[in-house]
């Protein structure tokens, strides 16, 4: 049996062709329309000489497009190179450059940007435009609606394999992007539901048209995150699977008011943001003085690709009493791991509930005892990534066989598994700050921050200290500018929660703290920030 992306998606559309599948801005489609523009997609690859395997890059915000064009590079058995439309020269060089990327989807605001890195990229040699209100010029790229236009919208591909490649690159948070290479039945199992979150996986493809659910019963899931992310791919294509509406927030700038406005207009049932960053604007525009917002359809805000604090989580809950509040584990490595099991998040971390391939290792490969505190690698078996592309050196860094056989990925999450076998997440170890010879994770610190009243938001890192090796530094948003707590006042603040070795020593604010475009920290940013300012 074929478990394919494209495949899986068709059944979908089979078995429900005039259900509400997309809005997206103005854009609404039904599955069936969704299918037939992918269809042209596909066969205008095709017909540029895309072949199985090929890489198609796709760089833009979010809009009906971006899926679009990811089905239609699916039904090619092509793979998506997933570009972060904040990228400068250089740093979408390397990414098209390292995909080896074939073909290329792009705003035409970026056209500026490409034309000066075209020389360096050869093998590009398909170039499809999206319309973004910009006038900018590309030569020899074709008009997206003309390529679809020009393309047929029938669904005669040749047969698929569970075997095609899906692609991911990571967010180069820490060191450049890498490319996660998984087969499509893999992610489908690891990241996509299998058939269905809470429910057995489906043993044949065909069993999907079942798990499809009733019409007055689908999810109308809001989606934050952007597609360039696994986060917003994943969230999106879990609704897919199940026959729900994706409602796809296409704003440039997450404005939170928007973002409840569109719920009470499409009567979403799901939200999904990423962490505090998306969390507590969404919470605090609730509770601005005046607002009225119907949240009355609500029943579900998720959090993946980044742990919602205690705070954060406290006031959502105060505003949307009838919904729950979740958060998701999960990485480009390893896909969906497991939720929170905890209401809040504890000062040792957020504990999980993990999936049955899920645990932690020790250096050995064994896993730890449970209960006793020690700790590990949070590892994953089963349906797992093949490796990271053109690169086996990182592939043997974090994929591992273990005596027995098995295989592990292995991504750098640091965690040890409790008594009653849930596991406490502490923080990827590329991250950790050494400060004094503890170890110190900056997540609890910026989770005890930002329960400080004055703290909007809060990045932590370590910076140099000649006595200490590293000092714990904070970068601080504060909650109103001219309000922002000193140094002595969050030291205190953090002492309640936790040791003292984890306290700050260093605090540098800011009116606004760079985040990645999902809203992770950005570390890189955060440390030659805290350097500067701590030599300054």
């Amino acid at each position: 049996m074929q478990f394919n992306l494209a495949d899986l998606f068709e059944i979908v559309v089979d078995t429900v062709p005039d259900r509400l599948a997309l809005v997206a801005g103005e854009a609404r489609l039904t599955y069936r329309e969704l299918d037939e523009r992918a269809n042209r997609v596909a066969h205008d690859l095709i017909a540029a000489g895309v072949r199985p395997g090929d890489k198609v890059a796709i760089d833009a915000c979010n809009r009906a497009e971006w899926v679009e064009a990811e089905l239609g590079v699916y039904k090619a058995r092509a793979a998506v190179v997933n570009v972060n439309y904040r990228y400068v020269a250089d740093e979408a060089r390397y990414i098209l450059d390292n995909s080896e990327a074939v073909a290329l989807v792009f705003e035409r605001s970026l056209a500026p940007m490409l034309a000066t890195i075209r020389a360096d990229l050869p093998r590009l040699r398909h170039y499809v435009v999206l319309e973004d209100g910009s006038d900018e010029p590309f030569d020899g790229a074709v008009a997206y609606e003309d390529a679809l236009a020009a393309a047929s919208p029938a669904r005669d591909f040749e047969p698929r394999s569970a075997d095609d490649l899906y692609l991911l690159y990571t967010g180069g948070t820490t060191g450049v992007p890498k490319g996660v290479m998984w087969r499509a039945e893999d992610i489908f199992f690891a990241a996509l539901g299998g058939g269905g979150f809470g429910q057995p996986p489906i043993e044949k493809p065909d069993e999907l048209a079942e798990r499809v659910t009733a019409e007055d019963q689908r999810t109308i899931n809001l989606v934050n995150a952007p597609l360039m992310h696994g986060g917003g791919q994943w969230a999106s294509f879990i609704n897919f699977f199940s026959g729900g509406t994706v409602v796809l927030n296409t704003e440039h700038h997450f404005d939170p008011d928007e973002v409840w406005r569109t719920v009470a207009r499409e009567r979403c049932n799901s939200v999904m943001i990423v962490g505090d960053a998306m969390g507590r604007p969404l919470a605090e525009a609730l509770a601005a003085p005046g607002a009225v917002h119907d949240t009355s359809s609500m029943v579900v805000v998720g959090s993946g690709g980044a742990i919602l604090s205690a705070a954060v989580k406290e006031q959502l809950r105060a505003h949307l009493p009838d919904a729950m509040v979740i958060d998701s584990f999960g990485a480009s490595e390893t896909g969906a791991g497991g939720s929170v099991f905890d209401t809040d998040v504890a000062p040792a971390g957020p504990r999980f509930t993990m999936g049955p391939f899920m645990t932690v290792l020790d250096d050995d490969l064994r896993p730890v005892e449970p209960g006793t505190g020690a700790t590990g690698r949070l590892a994953r078996s089963g349906h797992i990534p093949l490796g990271y592309y053109k690169d086996e050196d990182k592939t043997a860094a974090t994929f591992f066989t273990d005596a027995d056989g098995t295989r592990w990925v292995i991504p750098g999450d640091f965690a040890h598994i409790e008594a009653d076998g849930t596991i406490t997440v502490l923080g990827r170890g590329s991250v950790c700050i050494n400060t004094g010879g503890e170890k110190v994770y900056p997540e609890e610190v910026e989770a005890a921050l930002k329960s400080h009243p004055q703290v909007f938001d809060a990045v932590v890192v370590g910076v140099p200290d000649a006595r200490f090796v590293e000092r714990i530094a904070a970068i601080v948003q504060p909650r109103d500018q001219g309000a922002a707590p000193d140094l002595d006042d969050l030291q205190q603040h953090c002492r309640s929660q936790l040791a003292g070795y984890k306290v700050p020593r260093q605090l540098v604010v800011l009116d606004t703290i760079v985040r990645t475009p999902v809203g992770k920290p950005d570390y890189r940013w955060a440390k030659k920030t805290a350097i500067e300012r701590g030599n300054g």
